[in-house]
């Protein structure tokens, strides 16, 4: 039995709507992260590189850590069971 990885908190700067984007890949759903997003995860990392984050933006960037993690889980979950229903096909 598969167990989702709970995400317990959101960063505050994730827009309700239009966070993530879903691209068809082998005509396989794969969720990924908005360009919005992609955009203030870049802002943090280069900040990151240069100075030190305050810790509300280390804050920030462990909370998308854990979403781009959750968002990997759900695609290779969802990969996996394509993959395997096309094997039960054959």
């Amino acid at each position: 039995m598969l167990l989702l990885p709970k995400l317990h908190n959101l960063p505050k700067s994730l827009p309700i709507e239009g966070a993530v984007r879903i691209e068809l890949i082998e005509g396989i759903p794969i969720f990924r992260a908005s360009s919005t997003v992609q955009e203030r995860i870049d802002t943090l990392l280069e900040k990151q590189q240069t100075s030190l984050l305050n810790s509300q933006e280390e804050q920030e960037l462990d909370l998308y850590e854990e979403i781009d993690d959750y968002l990997s889980f759900i695609n290779r979950t969802i990969r996996n069971l394509y993959l395997d229903q096309n094997q039960s096909d054959l």
